[in-house]
């Protein structure tokens, strides 16, 4: 009897899904938005401004896929509501949200300011739950959904700079989508994350381009180098298929190695 070849060729079949990428006109956000197109998907993707977002999703349109760029202001909830209504106004669902959003702010814990502090917390944690909320309430009446969190290794391993609020709503995170994965499984939304190390992109450029920081990270990664958007976009590119079906509740390293080192 043939192998059902058709079988495995619609576990990458994207055509037709309406992906939301939050932050999709950063480093790591633009590949993702491109990758996903590139399998069919009808992408919306957001930046602070509508210019930006457009500019990123004008290439992906130049390039054959469909893009749409739209403003996403994440500092107020009232805000993130109206984003939300205006959204489904244009389309009932989003099969699937990809959180990109994410910034830090360096300086020692023991001088850590409390503005700072509620700062990277407000973007990159409770963002990410009224986001994710705001999505699911339209996935769970309409059967299900999947979302995809941006995490990074640093939500499990420290690290000697001052890192304390990146590091804390980094690991918040992780269990965030532990417990909504428990929660919303029975709606059939899968929640998942994608922790990296240190990504080539502009936020931590400063960083990468000292020799010396560059060269220690390199050097405890097994495979000798940092990572790129792309290898991100690839995992998100997965994730966001019926392949990844039957993945719930994890945080996928995608880090060379580093992890399973330390």
């Amino acid at each position: 009897m043939a192998a059902d070849l058709e079988l495995y060729r619609k576990m990458f079949d994207l055509r037709k899904t309406t992906v939301l990428v939050a932050g999709g006109a950063g480093g790591i956000g633009s590949a993702i938005s491109a990758g996903l197109a590139a399998l069919g998907c009808y992408v919306f993707l957001t930046a602070r401004t509508e210019e930006k977002a457009e500019e990123v999703a004008r290439t992906i349109r130049e390039g054959g896929g469909e893009a749409v760029g739209i403003s996403l202001n994440v500092e107020r909830l009232d805000d993130l509501k109206r984003f939300s209504i205006d959204l489904h106004k244009r389309v009932p669902k989003i099969d699937v949200l990809v959180n990109c959003i994410g910034t830090h702010i360096e300086a020692p814990a023991e001088k850590y300011t409390e503005e700072a502090w509620d700062h990277i917390f407000d973007v990159n944690l409770k963002t990410a739950f009224f986001l994710s909320q705001e999505i699911a309430n339209h996935q769970i009446e309409a059967g299900g959904g999947k979302h995809i969190h941006i995490s990074s290794v640093r939500s499990s391993l420290g690290i000697s700079r001052g890192y304390i609020s990146y590091c804390t709503t980094r690991g918040g995170m992780n269990m965030m989508i532990r417990q909504l994965a428990t929660e919303w499984a029975k709606y059939g939304i899968t929640v998942n994350g994608i922790a990296p190390t240190f990504t080539k992109t502009s936020l931590v450029a400063q960083y990468l381009n000292d020799p010396v920081f560059y060269n220690s990270l390199v050097a405890r990664i097994p495979l000798g180098r940092v990572c790129e958007p792309n290898d991100i976009a690839g995992l998100a590119m997965f994730l966001a298929s019926h392949a990844s079906d039957f993945i719930n509740g994890q945080i996928i390293y995608v880090d060379g190695g580093l992890t399973a080192t330390q």
